[in-house]
């Protein structure tokens, strides 16, 4: 099905927009290098946001962390691929040397495996999750072990 896909750019507003109404555990983003949706019969099915590595000591100039892939229920087999070769091919145009991702321990990772990413490292668990602030609520999903992706191009 993903033939039948088209891809456009997107700004942040929309594709939070999207997130905030499909995506199953994490919320929006703040900021982005870029986004892209995808479109299936005039409608927009899917979308992904890619920005700066969130971890600091990654290199924060030539790798690129995916932040969101979200794809509506009824999306086309193969949408999540289809968008992560999308942002690849971007970042790599731009000069990009790598592309990281994290997902849930419970996620599989066959969208990734699709377009050929590798799992690199398992994160720490942290005690407060990832945060900085006493005053943040945390989601549920702060508090579980992730894995990182990475594709080097």
């Amino acid at each position: 099905m993903a033939k039948y896909l088209r891809c456009i750019p997107l700004t942040l507003k929309d594709a939070n927009k999207f997130v905030k109404e499909f995506h199953r555990h994490n919320k929006d983003c703040r900021g982005h290098r870029f986004s892209i949706g995808a479109i299936y019969k005039d409608e927009l099915v899917g979308v992904v946001i890619i920005g700066r590595p969130i971890a600091r000591k990654l290199d924060q100039k030539l790798i690129a962390e995916v932040l969101r892939n979200c794809v509506k229920p009824d999306a086309p087999k193969g949408t999540c691929s289809f968008l992560y070769s999308k942002a690849i091919q971007v970042w790599q145009v731009l000069g990009g040397k790598k592309v990281i991702t994290y997902t849930l321990e419970s996620e599989k990772g066959h969208s990734l495996k699709a377009v050929n990413f590798k799992r690199a490292a398992k994160t720490p668990l942290f005690k407060n999750g990832w945060t900085n602030r006493n005053n943040r609520v945390l989601p549920d999903t702060q508090k579980i072990r992730k894995i990182r992706w990475e594709k080097t191009l």
